[in-house]
């Protein structure tokens, strides 16, 4: 449950990739006590090479989070922005981003993912701590349904962000891997858990194909925060209206319990009509509160959310644990 009033309350947020990192940008603003759970799916790109290579999980992700736990200053910015340089050659290391190099390198050195990960975060002076979903690799699959009504299944997160069928299912493989301790403990000992925005299919629900983890999502004493995405993403949630998340969440994991669904006002609708009065009437069947307030960003691209605006939405939520939807 929320944490006492004297102290700053302990945050979880689970997710990966732009919309995990939107999160930790606004809760770093909020709270010192901060722990990000990054899934470990991804094949593509930097990530994808590096995986193959070395056999190791996927650094992309956890390299995002570590950045936008970099602070505002110049030291912050700095190392935040030499992360995720990405190296341009005709050689081996064109794609490649050196923040993942360098996790890769720490892993080596360390043999164990979580203090290299520690070792990275210090370099940074982040303010948090990452840790990975599982300590070894996870293929997502996916069963889809086609436009011609067959169903089949796909396999890799990059095919099943970017498939153009409606995803029915996923599953991960291995089916039981052995997952990161901390992060089992650290979700159960939260105040908050905080799910999305992110791929939903890809990023969020991830986290509950890993038992263990499902299991202590289930039976943490943590209020649990859902935020919405701004909008859909091309490919896995084409067409997907602001209720759709909350329904699939529903209809996949109906013992898990939200507290608080967090949506953009404008996004959600702010007379509550159409599709918002189903994200309304599912918050409320679910037994959660539903919370609109504005949360995109006024300038650059609308389906990034505003860090300042969303620590504000967090903080309400934070300081009285359930607050009353927006007017």
């Amino acid at each position: 449950m929320p944490g006492a009033p004297n102290r700053p309350v302990d945050v979880v947020a689970l997710g990966g990739g732009h919309g995990l990192a939107a999160s930790l940008q606004a809760l770093r603003r909020v709270t010192p006590h901060l722990t990000a759970v990054v899934g470990v799916s991804d094949d593509g790109g930097s990530s994808g090479r590096l995986r193959e290579e070395f056999g190791i999980v996927p650094p992309g992700d956890l390299r995002m989070a570590l950045a936008a736990l970099c602070g505002d200053d110049t030291w912050g910015s700095t190392w935040a922005r030499v992360l995720q340089h990405r190296f341009a050659s005709k050689g081996e290391l064109d794609g490649h981003s050196l923040g993942n190099l360098l996790i890769t390198a720490l892993w080596e050195e360390t043999e164990d993912l979580v203090e290299g990960l520690d070792w990275v975060a210090r370099l940074l002076d982040a303010k948090g701590k990452v840790l990975p979903l599982c300590i070894e690799p996870l293929e997502i699959f996916a069963e889809v349904l086609t436009s011609h009504g067959e169903t089949k299944e796909i396999r890799g997160q990059v095919q099943v962000a970017t498939t153009p069928h409606k995803i029915k299912a996923i599953g991960l493989e291995p089916r039981n891997p052995a997952v990161c301790k901390q992060a089992i403990a650290a979700v159960r000992n939260a105040d908050f858990v905080v799910l999305g925005p992110g791929s939903w299919f890809t990023s969020v629900l991830t986290h509950f194909q890993v038992p263990q983890m499902a299991q202590a999502l289930h039976e943490t004493t943590a209020a649990r925060v859902l935020v919405v995405n701004l909008r859909p993403q091309s490919g896995e949630t084409e067409g997907y209206s602001a209720a759709s998340y909350l329904e699939v969440l529903g209809k996949s994991y109906p013992e898990f319990r939200v507290d608080v669904v967090l949506a953009d006002i404008d996004h959600a609708g702010q007379n509550l009509t159409g599709a918002s009065e189903a994200l309304q009437e599912l918050t409320q069947a679910s037994g959660a509160r539903l919370v609109l307030a504005p949360l995109a960003r006024a300038q650059g691209p609308s389906d990034q959310h505003d860090p300042a605006l969303l620590a504000s939405a967090f903080s309400s939520i934070f300081a009285h644990g359930r607050i009353s939807p927006w007017q």
